[in-house]
């Protein structure tokens, strides 16, 4: 292996390395008695502060051309909105104001958001490996939604198809096992490592409440609402290709959005408190490390090699993060728990390889049709078309994908923004009985 493939392999490692250490520490701060839902506000608002600095080096173009963006979507929600409502209440003006593609970002944060917080509370809830294996499902709800919103043909008929649908039924089938089964207890014999911190957190420990099924259900949410962020991620990374300043501008707003729901659950002062090291070291590690640089390192890597090559690493965290688990925390594992990390792992890469053996199969496809259009001969035959879309332009196939993509989004739209209304008036509400 070349310096130039052995740079993205070693980063990769790293990443992945930095995630188990993010489900370990994160565990470690829960158990010391931090809300979930404030270290996901803070998680937010670190990842805001590191990944900014990183938007304005690369993106500091995209500046302009996000204020135009933004004012284009405004002017024209306006003149659609004035053609077609007369009088408005406060609630629908509300609404408006978030209404489509502007929303657009609004529905990535909610995503963030939701994964975030059903993130940590499930893992208060359960533990570090469950928790681990459990975001492996990731490849098989995206593939289930991208065929709900028809970004993607089921074609059970092909194999790359049979094997997706496969693999998606394996990582289900893990993930009930995981999640209702627990059986023996594997004997890896006792960790030679002692950490005090860790065996103080270890007479308080809730990994007996990781047989509560609240745990397993909270982390599939996350799961999904981080799946829906990847469906919605593919259209405004067409529309604004500047995945740096997106995501800042993500961060910022599910900042907020934490910070609201964290409040209205609990707004005493010393919920926010970050008098101690294990608090601030989880705060600022999920934020910087696995935010900011996990990111940076992610999006150099795609560029490069490719995203199946940066998901092909996904279960080693898995591995790492029982490790450490077994290692540092403690925790015994289970027979179910590793049965069902096997089939998740078996799952994920089924739907990997049925990814891969697409677009090899549309990249061949593409390859022939520029030879043909290329040669004089063929002029006649093809003059605009590309085979593999069914002998339509190729526009045309981007426009009714983009249509397809954003069928329910006016509906997705007023639903964030009424719940997100009704957050901000409840936080009013009590600052003003406050007051």
């Amino acid at each position: 292996m070349d310096i130039a493939g052995f740079v993205p392999f070693l980063l990769m490692i790293i990443v992945q390395l930095a995630y188990a250490g993010l489900n370990v520490i994160s565990k470690l701060a829960i158990e010391s008695g931090m809300n979930p839902l404030v270290l996901a506000a803070y998680r937010q608002l670190f990842a805001t502060a590191s990944i900014a600095p990183f938007a304005y080096w690369f993106e500091w173009y995209s500046i302009s051309t996000l204020s135009i963006y933004i004012h284009n979507a405004c002017i024209n929600n306006v003149s659609e909105y004035a053609s077609q409502v007369d009088k408005a209440s406060y609630d629908s003006v509300f609404v408006f104001v978030l209404d489509r593609d502007f929303n657009l970002t609004l529905h990535l944060a909610c995503r963030v958001t939701g994964n975030q917080i059903l993130y940590f509370v499930g893992l208060k809830y359960s533990t570090a490996t469950i928790a681990c294996a459990l975001t492996n499902l990731l490849p098989a709800f995206t593939f289930v939604l991208a065929i709900i919103f028809r970004q993607e043909n089921l074609g059970i008929k092909k194999r790359s198809g049979l094997a997706k649908v496969l693999g998606t039924i394996l990582c289900v089938s893990g993930a009930l096992l995981l999640s209702f089964y627990h059986g023996k207890t594997i004997g890896l014999g006792q960790s030679s490592i002692h950490w005090r911190y860790a065996e103080k957190m270890e007479g308080t420990d809730t990994s007996g409440k990781g047989s509560s099924i609240l745990g397993p259900l909270a982390l599939i949410g996350s799961t999904l609402f981080w799946a829906g962020w990847f469906i919605i991620q593919t259209d405004i990374s067409k529309k604004f290709p500047a995945p740096y300043t997106s995501t800042t501008l993500m961060c910022f707003l599910a900042s907020f959005q934490c910070m609201l729901i964290a409040v209205c659950f609990d707004h005493s002062a010393t919920a926010w408190s970050l008098h101690q090291a294990m608090r601030v070291s989880a705060a600022l590690y999920a934020g910087i490390i696995c935010t900011a640089i996990a990111y940076c390192l992610m999006t150099w890597a795609i560029e490069r090699k490719g995203p199946l090559y940066v998901a092909v690493f996904t279960p080693l965290q898995l591995v790492l993060t029982a490790i450490l688990s077994w290692a540092l925390l403690r925790e015994k594992l289970y027979l179910g728990t590793a049965i069902g990390s096997l089939l998740i792992i078996l799952g994920l890469y089924a739907v990997l390889w049925g990814k891969s053996e697409e677009a090899n199969k549309k990249d061949g496809i593409e390859k022939t049709a520029k030879e043909a259009m290329k040669d004089p001969k063929n002029d006649m035959e093809l003059p605009s078309y590309v085979p593999s879309n069914g002998g339509n332009h190729r526009e045309h196939s981007h426009s009714s994908q983009d249509a397809a993509t954003l069928g329910l989004s006016p509906k997705l739209n007023m639903l964030f923004a009424l719940i997100l209304s009704s957050l901000i008036r409840r936080l009013a509400a009590q600052v003003v009985y406050r007051v």
